[in-house]
């Protein structure tokens, strides 16, 4: 447990700006069109969002996470609007499954522009719901909303989430302290119990006096 909340603070002691650079690169990196299969974001976004310690810390990295994954939607959505139904082929779809690209045009179908902002939620299939919202030509005005709507809820969930996971190790670690210290010192007592009643059986059986031996006839 120490070993996490030393390197949570290792972390935090990074400078500000430099953990603020990282997290949106990868978060938009992991909104772009099949980029999101290597780029850590999500992971990387809850990872940074232990530094979060308070309401300024948090209203930036929120403001940055939210610009940086509106913006990778929009380079998916143009991607699909330049190559269509083609991506579908594509050898970084096939990758991640066509059958996530099928199940992504499916939810716009029923959805709309609405399907933006849920599979916003939606692991792998929020990398391709913007370039397949392209290929089916959404229109942008609407597809820009739900994206923005998306991204917002998305970064302040996770950033909450984050955290929260890191007030909670530390506070953890304190606790656990104490409870280390509570039970070596009830082991130290329960051992020295343990002796001095192995002690006392041995005194006890120490003044037992010895059976007298019959002579044998």
């Amino acid at each position: 447990m120490a070993l996490l909340t030393d390197a949570l603070e290792g972390l935090a002691g990074l400078p500000q700006p430099a953990v603020l650079a990282v997290t949106g690169a990868l978060t938009l990196a992991e909104c772009t069109l099949g980029v999101g299969f290597i780029a850590p974001g999500e992971s990387a976004l809850l990872l940074a969002s232990t530094t979060v310690t308070s309401v300024p810390r948090f209203l930036v990295m929120w403001l940055v996470v939210s610009v940086c994954a509106a913006v990778g939607d929009s380079v998916g959505y143009f991607l699909g609007r330049r190559y269509g139904d083609r991506l579908r082929d594509s050898k970084v779809v096939r990758k991640l499954g066509q059958e996530h690209w099928d199940r992504a045009g499916e939810l716009l179908r029923r959805r709309g522009a609405w399907a933006v902002l849920v599979a916003r939620f939606m692991p792998v299939v929020r990398t391709l719901v913007p370039a397949s919202a392209g290929a089916s030509k959404l229109e942008y005005r609407r597809f820009l909303p739900a994206s923005i709507a998306g991204a917002v809820s998305w970064s302040a969930l996770h950033i909450g989430i984050g955290s929260a996971a890191g007030a909670s190790a530390k506070y953890i670690e304190s606790v656990f302290n104490g409870v280390m210290w509570v039970l070596l010192g009830l082991a130290v007592v329960v051992g020295a119990v343990v002796v001095l009643r192995r002690r006392k059986a041995a005194a006890r059986q120490g003044r037992l006096p010895e059976p007298e031996l019959e002579e044998v006839a």
